[in-house]
């Protein structure tokens, strides 16, 4: 079943104020987690134009600038591609009372490096094998570590990418990769489904978000957050996310037709 007959619509003034009732708890949450030196970090993969910068919009839209931080780092320096693979990531995690959302994240070896050929097959390799050693001792450090897949299908990605190219409030988002993500769509599938296969686990697990209706995926990983964070003074109800939009992995999703092929 496709992506957009499984999403829920969701009026203009609906989803405003959906939105904006998401959005307070989500300043509940920041409060608790100043209040209680909390460290949240959430990692946001996904295809080009899935709408990552959309949902980090929302997330972070009202929450405290001092205390919120957004990582989306560019291409690598000379100094970065000799260093530990890790080493750019490491000044950007989240110190207490802070929460970091990261704009793509250390999986790009997993995804854009491995299908473009930015890194070879040793340190793909070298990457999968020492990936979730490093998270595990992020998350016994106290970093709450969370893991989305924003998927889309091709037709979607396909329409998004060529708005872009159109619309000229958007052709800061224009980039080399770009221009080939639909040429190299099943690398890129395969790629995403060795990852999920060698990264997802008990401790550092991937939810994936269904993301074609573009304010449905916004709505539902706010509650899908909320609903992993302990926060005494949360909404439980508004803390229950579509479960046909947002779930966590597993394999029978690559079959099932929950996850784009």
């Amino acid at each position: 079943m496709s992506q957009k007959a499984k999403s829920k619509p969701s009026g203009t003034k609906g989803y405003k104020e959906t939105l904006r009732t998401l959005q307070v708890e989500l300043v509940k949450l920041q409060k608790h987690l100043i209040k209680n030196y909390l460290q949240i970090l959430i990692l946001f993969e996904g295809r080009d134009a899935a709408g990552k910068d959309g949902v980090i919009k929302r997330i972070t839209e009202h929450l405290s600038p001092r205390e919120t931080r957004v990582v989306a780092l560019g291409k690598p320096s000379d100094r970065d591609r000799n260093s530990w693979y890790f080493q750019r990531y490491v000044p950007h995690l989240p110190s207490t009372g802070e929460m970091v959302l990261m704009n793509r994240s250390w999986y790009n070896r997993a995804g854009v490096e491995r299908v473009m050929g930015y890194c070879t097959e040793t340190e793909h390799e070298g990457f999968m094998r020492s990936v979730l050693p490093f998270e595990h001792m992020l998350v016994d450090s106290g970093i709450q570590l969370f893991k989305y897949y924003l998927d889309i299908s091709k037709d979607e990605q396909t329409r998004r990418l060529k708005d872009r190219r159109v619309d000229p409030l958007k052709q800061w988002k224009i980039s080399p990769v770009d221009k080939v993500a639909i040429k190299h769509w099943n690398d890129y599938s395969a790629a995403r489904n060795e990852m999920f296969a060698r990264t997802h686990n008990e401790i550092t697990p991937w939810h994936v978000v269904r993301a074609d209706n573009k304010k449905q995926a916004r709505l539902n990983v706010i509650r899908h957050l909320m609903s992993l964070v302990d926060c005494p003074d949360k909404d439980e109800h508004a803390a229950r996310p579509d479960q046909d939009i947002v779930f966590t992995f597993d394999q029978e999703s690559l079959s099932n037709g929950k996850i784009a092929l």
